[in-house]
């Protein structure tokens, strides 16, 4: 039997010419269940995750945080086999959220993402203590201080800004623009009356809540990105604004993601996407920023989705 490249670690092509993976005959799994089938195999997502969380605690000096981004795919086993790993879960609606909790996955180990969560959505999270919520646009905003208030706790959330990098990769999954419908964008607009951006707006009036406790930032710039060179102007850009925020709010920056998106080879052709290089050159970005800035390194959060399943 030999390594097939481009499959999970286990697949092997036996002296048949038949593919076996996990010890298990694809032949055989098509007999039982048909097709279409789509197959995960442990042995990758273990391996995968335990590369993570290797490469974040090698290369960043404080504490890191691996989040499997959902929306890659989840169901109950993988949500029970991530949280077995240590991992924390991003999730982009009630469904994604009512799989971790019914998979028993702890919600305060849950990134609550989306643009459009609705006001059921986000009571569903609060009642269940999901960790954070991830602030998409004012109107979330303004639906998260009402919900808090009336259930009387306060909310640790993050802002999504929209740091406006291209990430190069295909415009339908360019999400980091700042013409996208994602995040607050960090740049004022054109007119004389616009002195302050979006994302400033948001930092202010979420700092004055009294139900919202705003810790960190977030940027999602796209998936299936290939360069580095995005996510380190992302973390500049983001850095610049949260030492700009500190000056004039006091906003202590605590956690920070730069999201997830890094890519993976679909054939023989693609270039390799290290999950170890990702990590270190991610890692690297935020150091220096901090060291720029004079601020304090914050809790990094990467969010790996495709990479891992």
């Amino acid at each position: 039997m030999k390594t097939l490249e481009l499959f999970p670690v286990s697949a092997r092509i036996n002296d048949d010419g038949q593919l076996w993976l996990g010890g298990c005959s694809i032949c055989s799994l098509v007999e039982e269940f048909g097709t279409p089938l789509y197959v995960f195999d442990r042995a990758t997502l273990h391996e995968r995750c335990r590369a993570y969380r290797r490469a974040l605690k090698a290369h960043y000096p404080d504490a890191g945080v691996v989040a499997y981004a959902s929306k890659a795919y989840l169901n109950l086993a993988l949500g029970q086999l991530f949280a077995r790993e240590g991992l924390s879960l991003d999730v982009v609606s009630g469904g994604e959220l009512y799989v971790a909790l019914q998979a028993g996955f702890p919600p305060e180990r849950v990134h609550f993402h989306g643009n459009n969560k609705s006001p059921d959505e986000l009571a569903l999270a609060l009642k269940n203590g999901v960790g954070r919520i991830v602030v998409d646009n004012f109107h979330e905003l303004e639906t998260l201080e009402r919900l808090a208030a009336e259930l009387k706790i306060r909310v640790p959330i993050w802002l999504r800004l929209s740091p406006g990098i291209d990430a190069h990769t295909h415009d339908f999954r360019n999400t980091g623009l700042l013409d996208s419908k994602f995040g607050f964008p960090v740049t004022a607009g054109r007119s004389d009356t616009d002195s302050k951006s979006s994302a400033e707006l948001a930092l202010s009036s979420a700092l004055r809540s009294p139900h919202l406790k705003l810790v960190g930032l977030h940027a999602h710039i796209g998936s299936q990105v290939h360069d580095l060179e995005p996510y380190v102007r992302t973390v500049d850009v983001l850095f610049n604004f949260g030492a700009e925020m500190r000056k004039k709010y006091d906003f202590e920056l605590k956690e920070f993601s730069p999201g997830g998106g890094w890519s993976v080879p679909h054939h023989e052709e693609d270039a390799a996407a290290p999950i170890e290089e990702y990590v270190r050159i991610v890692s690297a970005a935020v150091v220096q920023a901090c060291g720029r800035h004079g601020l304090a390194l914050p809790e990094l959060v990467i969010e790996p989705g495709r990479s891992i399943v």
